[in-house]
């Protein structure tokens, strides 16, 4: 998308084309990235999991669960990871992003109390971390807008660009 100046001259259309393209080119770039991330991971988790697969069972009868666990949560990631790719739909976005933060660190504390090897606490936990970057990083279009309060026409109003405008 670009954003133009009918009456500037054309060197000031290209500078304003430009700084524009840079600005969302970098924060465009990091969502795409680690939204991309952790939709290959959640979904290719979820379809491991639906597929029962030997490892996963085993994982998932070391750190305890039953094994129709792995049904509810394959089911859950794979939806998951389609409400991430698909335009639209902020509040399912939202929920999305919750259940795969919530699963991410219910999976790295798990891990940790049954004495797993560390890798598995620090890849979980660091998924976690990337979901709630990717959750941060997304473009208004994909937000419900409303993160904190900002002040239009004396009276209170939640909105991004008021959080972007005030940093």
């Amino acid at each position: 998308m670009r954003r133009t100046v009918e009456s500037a001259s054309p060197a000031t259309r290209i500078l304003c084309q430009r700084s524009f393209f840079e600005a969302m080119t970098t924060r465009t770039v990091a969502y795409w990235v680690t939204t991309v991330f952790v939709v290959f991971n959640m979904l290719s988790g979820g379809l491991a999991e639906l597929a029962l697969l030997k490892p996963n069972v085993e994982g998932m009868q070391a750190l305890g669960y039953p094994i129709y666990m792995m049904t509810i949560l394959g089911i859950w990631k794979v939806l998951g990871s389609i409400a991430l790719l698909a335009p639209r739909c902020p509040r399912l976005k939202e929920w999305a992003y919750a259940g795969m933060f919530f699963n991410m660190t219910g999976a790295a504390i798990s891990h940790a109390v049954v004495g797993d090897e560390a890798w598995h606490v620090w890849y979980t936990g660091g998924l976690a971390l990337v979901v709630l970057v990717s959750w941060a990083l997304r473009p208004e279009s994909r937000t419900l807008g409303a993160l904190v309060p900002s002040r239009v026409s004396g009276r209170a109003k939640l909105s991004i660009s008021a959080l972007r405008q005030a940093s």
